[in-house]
C-alpha cells in the first residue's frame, strides 16, 4: 500500500504483523538484510573512509570534515556526529524507502531525521573480558513522554534505527537491552537491577550484517560487550514526527538543504505544524505494504 500523501513512497505497514507485535512487547524488533550486501559496503567504506579524513585534521572532534566530527570517547571507540553532510552514501540511508517505513510505522505518521551518527568500536586489549558483564544502560525519553496506544497498538515519538555494517555474532558486541522497558514508568535504576538479577531480562542483538534494530528511545540499552578481535560498525540514525526539532548541533546547514531534492526536504528539515500533521496507524493484522 502506496497511496499516501507523503513525499517520497514508502511501505506501509513496513513490518510484519510479527515484527510489529515483536516491537511492541519487547520495545524493539531486529530486521534482518535491510540492507543489500552492496549497500552495506558502501555503508562501511564511507564510514571508514570518513574516520580517515577526520584523524587526519588531528583534532577531529573540534574540526570538522564536511559537518561531521568524531570524539574518540576512550580507546578503541569512535563516536561520529552529525554525518548527514559528509557522503552521499549517508543521505541514502537515512532516506531509505524501507528504513523510513519501518520509522512511519512505529511513531504512528510522517516523521524527519533528528540524529545522524556512527560507532565504530572494538574490544579493548587491556580489559578483561567479564562473564556476567555491567553495561552502560541508559535511555533518551522516559516512557511517559510521546508514548501513546492507537489500535491497540504502542507508538512513540521518539525512535532509533541501527544497522550493523558488519557480522554480529554473540560475542562481538551487539546492542544490548532491557526487554519491556519502553513501556515502564519507572525509575532505570531499579529496572537495571531487575535485569540483571535475572539476565533474560537483557536481550542482545545478533544479526548478519545489513540488518536493523528498531527501538524505542524508551527503551533502555547500551552497548555489549566485545570479547572477539572483530571491530564492531554501526550507523545510527533518529527520527521524530515531523513538526519536531533536530536534537542540538543536529539541524543540516541551510547550503546543504538548499541542494536536497524537494521530496527529501520534509525528511531533513521537518514540516507541519501539530494541526497539519497527518497520523497514520496500522492494526495489527495488515500485511505488508509494497
Amino acid at each position: 500500500m502506496t497511496d499516501s500523501p507523503l513525499p517520497f513512497p514508502r511501505p506501509f505497514p513496513a513490518l510484519t504483523p510479527a515484527q510489529r507485535y515483536h516491537f511492541d512487547v519487547n520495545g524493539y524488533v531486529v530486521i534482518e538484510n535491510t540492507l543489500t550486501a552492496d549497500e552495506t559496503r558502501t555503508l562501511y567504506d564511507a564510514l571508514h573512509a570518513l574516520k580517515e579524513d577526520l584523524l587526519a585534521t588531528g583534532d577531529p572532534a573540534l574540526k570538522p570534515v564536511r559537518g561531521a566530527f568524531m570524539d574518540p570517547d576512550e580507546p578503541f571507540i569512535y563516536g561520529f556526529g552529525h554525518i548527514i553532510e559528509s557522503m552521499p552514501a549517508f543521505l541514502d540511508y537515512y532516506a531509505h524507502p524501507r528504513l523510513v517505513g519501518m520509522v512511519d510505522e512505529v511513531v504512528g505518521g510522517a516523521t524527519r531525521l533528528t540524529e545522524a551518527e556512527a560507532i565504530i568500536n572494538a574490544r579493548n586489549p587491556d580489559k578483561p573480558v567479564e562473564d556476567n558483564p555491567r553495561y552502560g544502560f541508559h535511555r533518551g525519553t522516559r516512557s511517559e513522554f510521546g508514548t501513546y496506544e492507537e489500535n491497540g497498538l504502542f507508538h512513540c515519538h521518539f525512535v532509533k534505527t541501527l544497522t550493523n555494517l558488519t557480522e554480529l555474532g554473540p560475542d562481538d558486541g551487539g546492542t544490548v537491552v532491557i526487554a519491556g522497558s519502553h513501556k515502564m514508568q519507572l525509575p532505570e535504576a531499579p529496572m537495571i537491577a531487575a535485569a540483571y538479577e535475572d539476565r533474560s531480562l537483557i536481550h542482545q542483538v545478533v544479526a548478519p550484517a545489513g540488518s536493523t534494530l528498531l527501538f524505542a528511545e524508551s527503551l533502555i540499552h547500551a552497548t555489549g560487550q566485545i570479547c572477539t578481535d572483530q571491530e564492531r560498525t554501526i550507523i545510527i540514525g533518529a527520527y521524530a514526527p515531523t513538526m519536531f526539532q533536530a536534537w542540538n548541533g543536529y539541524q543540516p546547514s541551510p547550503a546543504f538543504l538548499e541542494r536536497l531534492p524537494d521530496h527529501l526536504k520534509p525528511l531533513l528539515s521537518g514540516s507541519d505544524g501539530w494541526e497539519d500533521w497527518k497520523a497514520r496507524c496500522r492494526t495489527l493484522d495488515m500485511p505488508v505494504g509494497a
